[in-house]
C-alpha cells in the first residue's frame, strides 16, 4: 500500500493546526461553551442539584422587581465606576507625562510605579484593609499629622466605596500609565518642535498637540477601565470577608457590587439560573456601553493625519 503524501503547503497548515488546537480547545470548552449555557440557563430555574427547568423571564422579573439587593449592588457598581475611572485615568495620565521625561534613572521610577498593577487583586484588598483601619491603619494616621480627622474608610457605610476607589486607584493607575506612555512614546516630537517655535507654552502644547494624539490611547483606557471596573469582584470580596460580621458585604452592604451579588447567588445560594440572568444582563449593558463609546469615538478619537473615525 502506498502511504499518503501531504504537500508542502498542507503539511505546514497541520502543523498550525496543531499548535492551536490546545488554545481552540480550551476556548470553546472553558470560554464558548459557559458563554452560551448562560444565556439558557437565564431562563431556567437551575439550583445544581435539580435538572434546569425552564420558566422563561421570571428571574428578570425577581430581579428588577423583587431584589432590593440587586438595585444596591447596581447603585454601588455605578458609584464605583463613575468614580474610579476618571480617576484612574487622571491619575494613569499625570504620571505618563512626569515619566515621559528623559532623565536619569527615570525607568527605575516606571518600574515602580507600575509595581501596584501586579499585585494580585485579594492581597491588595487585604493590604489595604490594614492601612485603611480606622484605629491603627497608616492612612488614618497620616491624615491627623495634617489636622484631618480620622476616617471610618471600610468599616463605614459613608466611606468604604470610597475606600474601595482609593484601592482601585493605587492598583490600576500603573497599568493606564503604561499604556499612556505608550501613546505618549508615539507622539512624533516634530509636532512639539514646531508648536514651541509658534510660541506654544507646555500646557498649550499638552491640550492642542498632545491629547488630540494621544486620543486612540485614551480610547483604548477608557473602554478597557470600563468594562474592567464592572467587574470588580476580588477586592470587594476581600476586605468584606476580612471585616468579617454578619453577611452583609461590607457595613450595610456598602461593598455590595454587582459581581458579589452575582458570586454570592452562584455559589451561596446555588441560585445558577438567577445568576446566570445577572451575568447576561451585565453582559447587554457592557455591549450597549461598548457600542456607544464606538460611535462616540468619531467625535473626539483623532488619528495620524488630525483625520478621526
Amino acid at each position: 500500500m502506498s502511504s499518503i503524501r501531504f504537500s508542502p503547503t498542507l503539511r505546514r497548515n497541520l502543523t498550525g493546526y496543531a499548535f492551536v488546537l490546545p488554545w481552540l480547545v480550551s476556548l470553546i470548552v472553558f470560554t464558548a461553551y459557559p458563554t452560551l449555557a448562560s444565556f439558557y440557563f437565564a431562563g431556567t430555574e437551575y439550583t445544581l442539584l435539580n435538572p434546569p427547568r425552564w420558566i422563561g423571564l421570571q428571574n428578570f422579573k425577581v430581579m428588577f422587581d423583587q431584589d432590593p439587593l440587586f438595585w444596591k449592588s447596581v447603585g454601588n457598581t455605578l458609584y464605583y465606576v463613575l468614580l474610579s475611572v476618571p480617576l484612574q485615568l487622571g491619575v494613569g495620565l499625570g504620571l505618563a507625562v512626569l515619566l515621559n521625561a528623559q532623565v536619569r534613572a527615570i525607568g527605575i521610577f516606571r518600574t515602580i510605579y507600575y509595581l501596584p498593577a501586579l499585585v494580585p487583586a485579594v492581597a491588595a484588598g487585604l493590604l489595604w484593609y490594614v492601612l485603611l483601619d480606622p484605629r491603627m491603619g497608616l492612612v488614618n494616621a497620616g491624615l491627623e499629622l495634617i489636622g484631618l480627622p480620622r476616617l471610618g474608610w471600610l468599616r463605614s457605610p459613608d466611606w468604604a466605596m470610597p475606600g474601595l476607589v482609593l484601592i482601585a486607584i493605587w492598583g490600576g493607575s500603573g497599568s493606564a500609565m503604561l499604556i499612556f506612555l505608550a501613546g505618549l512614546k508615539d507622539i512624533p516630537a516634530s509636532l512639539l518642535e514646531a508648536a514651541t517655535i509658534d510660541g506654544a507654552g507646555a500646557l498649550r502644547r499638552f491640550w492642542h498637540v498632545t491629547l488630540p494624539l494621544l486620543s486612540p490611547t485614551i480610547f483604548f483606557n477608557l473602554l478597557i477601565s470600563i468594562i474592567a471596573s464592572f467587574q470588580v469582584f476580588a477586592t470587594a470580596l476581600a476586605v468584606a470577608a476580612a471585616a468579617g460580621g454578619s453577611g452583609d458585604v461590607g457595613p450595610l452592604n456598602a461593598l455590595l457590587v454587582y459581581m458579589v451579588l452575582l458570586y454570592r447567588n452562584a455559589f451561596r445560594y446555588f441560585q445558577m439560573g438567577y445568576a446566570s440572568a445577572m451575568a447576561l444582563v451585565l453582559f447587554l449593558v457592557l455591549v450597549v456601553i461598548t457600542l456607544a463609546l464606538a460611535r462616540s469615538s468619531s467625535l473626539w478619537v483623532y488619528y495620524e493625519g488630525g483625520s478621526r473615525r
